[in-house]
């Protein structure tokens, strides 16, 4: 039997939400933990269905997986101590340069990732590389009927107004060549990650994103 995602999880997030301060924080501890082995206990779940389509996913742990919880407030003006969320790496981000996939859980704020978040320099430039040469089969990954009805459309965030150095202004594929980031986003609501089936359900969405990760990692394999 699959773990589920608690509803009181989620009455935690809402409740720190409106209680962001060390006080009740630590007089909420035990709110806090049981809420913590909550989420792990279904990222185990989660990793393990998900290790049946990409099997280098077997390899984590959800305890690992999950991102703390407190914020780093050294170079930010809002010094918040506590994020809102609980986020998981399967692959993407906590430093990594691979595609991956990512799981976001806040109330009213769900979202399933996959992708390369923020890479380095020489990884964006490879990934372009990659995407310039082999435009029909990016195209084809991200045309797929069932990939674009969840994914309609790339993250543009941080977009370069022009095509960047190294690559032919007339290129084809130069709208995906001004990508900053190579991401694909998937809102949830609140009831389908706190389903009994959440994880079969996502673990279907997650297997979308496959082909896309495996695209944008053939320049390091």
């Amino acid at each position: 039997m699959s773990a589920t995602i608690s509803p009181k999880t989620f009455e935690f997030l809402k409740v720190l939400t409106e209680n962001n301060n060390r006080e009740w924080f630590t007089e909420n501890k035990s709110f806090y933990t049981e809420s913590q082995e909550n989420v792990i206990s279904f990222l185990d779940s989660l990793i393990k269905e998900m290790a049946g389509f990409d099997e280098e996913l077997g390899k984590l742990d959800g305890k690992k997986a999950l991102f703390r919880i407190y914020r780093d407030t050294r170079f930010s003006k809002d010094k918040i101590p506590y994020k809102t969320n609980f986020g998981a790496s399967l692959g993407m981000g906590k430093g990594s340069q691979k595609g991956g996939y990512y799981l976001h859980m806040e109330p009213g704020k769900s979202f399933l990732a996959g992708g390369i978040y923020m890479p380095e320099s020489s990884v964006l430039k490879e990934v372009r590389k990659e995407i310039s040469l082999y435009g029909e089969d990016f195209l084809k990954i991200i045309n797929n009927k069932d990939f674009k009805k969840h994914f309609p459309e790339l993250d543009q965030d941080d977009k370069l107004k022009k095509i960047p150095q190294g690559f032919e202004k007339e290129d084809p594929m130069g709208e995906y060549l001004k990508l900053k980031n190579f991401i694909v986003v998937y809102s949830l609501k609140d009831e389908e990650v706190m389903d009994k089936n959440a994880v079969k359900n996502l673990t279907k969405i997650f297997k979308l994103m496959k082909p896309f990760n495996d695209f944008l990692n053939t320049p390091f394999l």
